[in-house]
C-alpha cells in the first residue's frame, strides 16, 4: 500500500543539477599562476574552466580556425590565442572581451610562452621565426630568425631580479637544434647541437646556470650557460614529453630536481647533480597511454598531468607519497552507455569509444578506470545493490566486476566467452537471496542470448543455455523483476518474449516498422515499453502481447526508455538529442530536457529516482534533478504572491493612490495598466494638460528609480511611442527622464543605443505630424478672419 500512495505524485520538472563537459581534448592548455584556472582549446574554441570545481569560466569563441597555440597571463586574467587564421588575439578573462587584434607571423603560430612577470610574450611559428611581443601593448619588441624548421619548444628564463647585462630565451625547433638567445643584446648567444629526434621540453634553472633539454631520443641534455656546451646527458630509455626544473630543496633537501614524463606513463624525478633518479609516480597502468605534458605550479606546489588519453591528474607536493587531490577526464568522446554503481548511487559508470570503463564520483567528478577488455565497450548493466557491473565489448566478451566505492576497490571477477560477435547488451537477473544476481544474461551480434549462471564462479564457466534469438543485431535485453521473463529487442524490428529459466519464446512484439533499440519491463505492472528507429515508443500488454499505446513526439529514433514514477511514467531519449518525460494515463508529453547536441544514447536514474543522468554523442553527462516540488511550490507561492498584488492594486486604485499604484504595476511588470494609469493622471483635466498633484506624482515617482527600472520604463515608453494614440504618454515621460537624470547614467543601460534607435524615428514622425496640425490649424484662422469681411446680408 505504501508504493501504491507513491506513485500519485508524478513527476513535471526536471533542472540540469550539474554538467560534465569536455574540458581538454588534446592541443594546446595553459594553467593560470593560481593553479585553478585552465584554459585549453576545443577545436576552434577555447574554454576556460576552474580545475579543481569544473566549473565554466569563459568560452571564447575562435575565428573558425583551428587553435594553435594559447597562454593565460596574469594569474589568468588576460588569454593569448593563435590560430591558423595566422591571428593573434589578447582576451580579458572571465568577461571574454577582445582587447586587442594583431597579424603575428607569416606561418601558424605553434607555441608561446610568456615571462614570469607575465610583460611579454615569445611566439615561435612553423616558418621557423622567434617573436617576443609587449602583452600590455600588443608591439613587437624582438624578432629572431635562424632556425631551420618549425618551432617546437619556447622557454624564457626564470630569474624575477633578472641581471640587466643578459636576459634568456631559449627555442628549439624540428631541426633538433636549441638557440640561446639574449633579449637584452638581441642577439643570438649559442646554438646546442646534441639531439637527434625532436625536442619536446626546455627549461631554466632556478639560478639561470643549467639548461635541460628533453627529446623523443630518449637522451635528458643539461647544457651550462656560460659556456654553453654539454655538461652532462642522462639517457632514460623512454621518449620525453615534458621536463622541468622544481625548486631547489623541494622533496629533497638542498637537491635541485628535475621531473620528467614520457610514453612509460611515469613521472621521474632526477638529480641533475648526480644524474640519478631519485623517485618516481606512476601514473597510469595502460600501455598505449603517454604523458603529454606536465605543469609544475609553485602557488599551489603540485603537478598536473596532461595524458594522451586526454586525462588530467593532479599530485600534491607536499608529502613523498604525491597523493593524488584530482583525476578529470578531459574529454569522454562518444559515450555509450551509463549506469549508477555503489550502494547509495555515489558514482556512474560510463562506456565511451574506448576499451575501458570510466567510474566518476557523483560529487567531487573525479574518475577511476576499469581496465580488461581488449575492444571497445558497448553496454553496461549494474546490479540492483549497485555491489556488481557487467560490461560487453567489441572484444565478443563479457566481464564481471565487484564494486566497492567506498575503497575504491573494483575487481574483474570473471569472464564470460562464447560468443562469435561483438556484445550489444547485457541484463542482471533481480536479487533475491543473498547481495549478488543469480543470472546474467547476454545478446550479441551473433543473433543469440546466452544466460550465465554467476552465483558459483569456481567452476567452469558455461552459458546455461544459448538461443538462436533473432534475425539482426539483439541491441537490447530486460529480466522482469520477479526473474521469470526477459525480453529481447532486435533491429529485425521486433521484441520477443522469453522464460528465463527454460529459454522458451512466450510471444512476439510486432508492430514497429524498423529495429527496435531499446526495451524495459515494468516492476509494477504486466507491460512492457519498446523505443524504435521509427521515432515512436510503444507500451505492450504482457498478457496477450498486444499493443496498449503509442507515444509519438521524437523527430528521430528513440534509443533508450525507462520507467518511472512506480511505472506511472516514462522517460525516453533519442537521436534528436532531445529528453522526454510521458505520462502514460495520459499519453501526453509532460515535459521536454534540452542540453544535448547529439544522440543521447543512454539514461540512468538513482533509486530515489531524484537524478537521471544522461549521456551521449557529445560527450556531455547530464544530471537531471526533479524538481517537481519546488516547482509546484514556486507556482503556488506565485499565485499567492498574484492574488495578494492584484488585490492590493485594486485597492491603490479604488482610493485613486496613483502614486503606489505606478510602483506597483511597475514592479508587477504590467505595462498595459502602467500605460491606463498614465493616462489617467494626464489625462484627467477636461481644460488641459497642466502640472496639477497628480501629473507631479509622475514626476515624484520617474525621479527616483533604480537603473533597472530605468532600463524598464524606457522600453515601455519606447513600445508607447511606437502608436500616435500614446505618444504624447511617451514623450511626457521622456522629458521626465531627460530632465531628471545624467546622460551618464543613461548610458549604464546595456541596449541603450538600440532602444533610441526605434524611439528616435518615431518621435520625428510624431513631430512632423504636429508640426502639420498646427500648421494647418492657421487655415482656420484665416477662413474665420476673412469671413468676418462678408457684408452682413441681413441687411440687404
Amino acid at each position: 500500500m505504501s508504493l501504491l500512495s507513491k506513485t500519485t505524485v508524478l513527476k513535471t520538472s526536471f533542472a540540469i543539477e550539474k554538467t560534465i563537459e569536455p574540458i581538454y581534448t588534446g592541443g594546446s592548455f595553459s594553467l593560470s599562476n593560481d593553479g585553478y584556472t585552465f584554459a585549453s582549446s576545443l577545436g576552434e574554441n577555447v574554454k576556460i574552466t576552474n580545475i579543481d570545481t569544473r566549473e565554466n569560466i569563459c568560452l571564447i569563441n575562435g575565428d573558425l580556425e583551428i587553435i594553435t597555440s594559447l597562454a593565460l597571463v596574469l594569474d589568468g586574467t588576460r588569454l593569448i590565442i593563435a590560430s591558423r587564421s595566422l591571428m593573434l588575439y589578447h582576451y580579458q578573462i572571465p568577461s571574454g572581451d577582445l582587447i586587442y587584434t594583431l597579424k603575428a607571423h607569416d606561418a601558424p603560430i605553434m607555441v608561446m610562452e610568456p615571462d614570469v612577470t607575465s610583460s611579454l610574450i615569445a611566439t615561435g611559428g612553423a616558418e621557423g621565426s622567434v617573436k617576443v611581443w609587449n602583452i600590455k601593448g600588443g608591439y613587437n619588441t624582438h624578432n629572431f630568425k635562424g632556425h631551420g624548421g618549425v618551432i617546437c619548444a619556447i622557454k624564457f628564463s626564470k630569474e624575477i631580479k633578472r641581471r640587466k647585462d643578459r636576459w634568456l630565451l631559449a627555442t628549439a625547433a624540428d631541426d633538433y637544434k636549441i638557440k640561446i638567445w639574449d633579449l637584452v643584446k638581441n642577439c643570438c648567444l649559442s646554438t646546442l647541437d646534441g639531439h637527434l629526434s625532436l625536442i619536446r621540453g626546455l627549461d631554466f634553472s632556478y639560478d639561470e646556470k643549467i639548461l635541460v633539454s628533453g627529446s623523443r631520443d630518449t637522451i635528458l641534455i643539461f647544457w651550462d650557460l656560460n659556456t654553453f656546451k654539454l655538461k652532462k646527458s642522462v639517457p632514460l630509455y623512454e621518449t620525453i614529453e615534458s621536463v622541468q626544473f622544481l625548486p631547489k630543496g623541494l622533496l629533497v633537501d638542498n637537491s635541485q630536481l628535475i621531473v620528467t614524463g614520457g610514453n612509460k606513463n611515469i613521472i621521474r624525478f632526477w638529480d641533475y647533480i648526480s644524474g640519478l633518479e631519485v623517485n618516481q609516480i606512476c601514473v597510469s597502468k595502460l600501455e598505449d597511454i603517454t604523458i603529454c605534458e606536465i605543469v609544475y605550479n609553485s602557488e599551489r606546489n603540485i603537478l598536473l598531468s596532461i595524458l594522451s588519453d586526454h586525462s588530467l591528474i593532479i599530485h600534491s607536493l607536499s608529502s613523498l607519497q604525491f597523493p593524488i587531490l584530482r583525476k578529470i577526464v578531459g574529454y569522454h568522446d562518444e559515450i555509450i552507455d551509463c549506469t549508477y554503481i555503489g550502494n547509495d548511487n555515489s558514482h556512474i559508470a560510463i562506456a565511451s569509444n574506448s576499451r575501458t570503463i570510466s567510474i566518476i564520483n557523483c560529487f567531487n567528478l573525479d574518475f577511476d578506470f576499469l581496465n580488461g577488455h581488449k575492444d571497445i565497450v558497448i553496454c553496461l548493466v549494474a546490479s540492483k545493490n549497485g555491489q556488481w557491473l557487467a560490461s560487453g565489448s567489441k572484444d565478443n566478451e563479457a566481464r564481471l566486476w565487484k564494486i566497492d566505492t567506498k575503497s575504491n576497490n573494483f575487481i574483474n571477477v570473471s569472464i564470460f566467452t562464447g560468443h562469435m560477435d561483438s556484445i550489444s547488451s547485457i541484463a542482471f537477473s533481480s536479487i533475491k537471496k543473498g547481495t549478488m544476481p543469480d543470472f546474467l544474461l547476454t545478446g550479441s551480434r551473433d543473433q543469440t542470448v546466452k544466460l550465465w549462471n554467476i552465483l558459483n564462479l569456481k567452476d567452469s564457466i558455461k552459458s546455461v543455455y544459448t538461443r538462436k534469438a533473432h534475425e539482426k543485431d539483439i541491441n537490447a535485453l530486460d529480466i522482469s523483476y520477479d526473474n521469470k521473463i526477459f525480453v529481447s529487442a532486435s533491429q529485425d524490428k521486433t521484441c520477443k518474449v522469453w522464460d528465463l529459466y527454460n529459454g522458451e519464446v512466450l510471444g512476439v512484439l510486432k508492430g514497429h516498422k524498423r529495429g527496435v533499440w531499446t526495451v524495459k519491463i515494468s516492476q509494477f505492472k504486466k507491460t512492457v515499453i519498446t523505443g524504435s528507429a521509427d521515432r515512436s515508443i510503444k507500451l505492450w500488454n504482457l498478457s496477450d502481447y498486444s499493443c496498449l499505446k503509442t507515444f509519438e513526439g521524437h523527430t528521430n529514433s528513440v534509443l533508450k526508455v525507462l520507467f518511472v514514477s512506480y511505472g506511472q511514467q516514462i522517460i525516453s531519449s533519442g537521436s534528436d538529442g532531445l529528453i522526454k518525460l510521458w505520462t502514460i494515463k495520459t499519453s501526453e508529453c509532460v515535459t521536454t530536457l534540452d542540453n544535448h547536441t547529439d544522440r543521447v544514447w543512454s539514461l540512468c536514474i538513482s533509486s530515489s529516482e531524484d537524478t537521471i543522468v544522461s549521456v551521449g554523442a557529445d560527450s556531455v553527462i547530464n544530471f537531471w534533478k526533479d524538481i517537481t516540488q519546488d516547482e509546484k511550490k514556486r507556482i503556488d507561492n506565485e499565485k499567492s504572491s498574484f492574488i495578494k498584488n492584484e488585490q492590493q492594486l485594486l485597492n491603490y486604485v479604488q482610493r485613486q493612490d496613483w502614486k503606489n499604484a505606478i510602483i506597483l504595476a511597475m514592479s508587477l511588470n504590467h505595462p498595459h495598466r502602467l500605460l491606463m494609469f498614465f493616462k489617467e493622471i494626464l489625462y484627467k483635466k477636461t481644460s488641459g494638460f497642466d502640472n496639477s498633484i497628480e501629473v507631479n506624482i509622475i514626476d515624484q515617482i520617474l525621479e527616483s528609480l533604480s537603473l533597472e527600472e530605468l532600463s524598464n520604463i524606457i522600453c515601455r515608453l519606447r513600445d508607447w511611442n511606437t502608436n500616435f494614440r500614446t505618444s504624447y504618454i511617451a514623450q511626457r515621460i521622456l522629458y521626465i527622464l531627460l530632465r531628471a537624470y545624467d546622460v551618464p547614467y543613461f548610458l549604464k543601460i546595456s541596449n541603450i543605443k538600440k532602444i533610441l534607435d526605434v524611439i528616435i524615428p518615431y518621435s520625428e514622425r510624431h513631430y512632423k505630424r504636429i508640426s502639420g496640425l498646427i500648421e494647418t490649424s492657421f487655415l482656420i484662422d484665416y477662413t474665420l478672419k476673412e469671413m468676418d469681411n462678408f457684408p452682413d446680408f441681413s441687411k440687404l
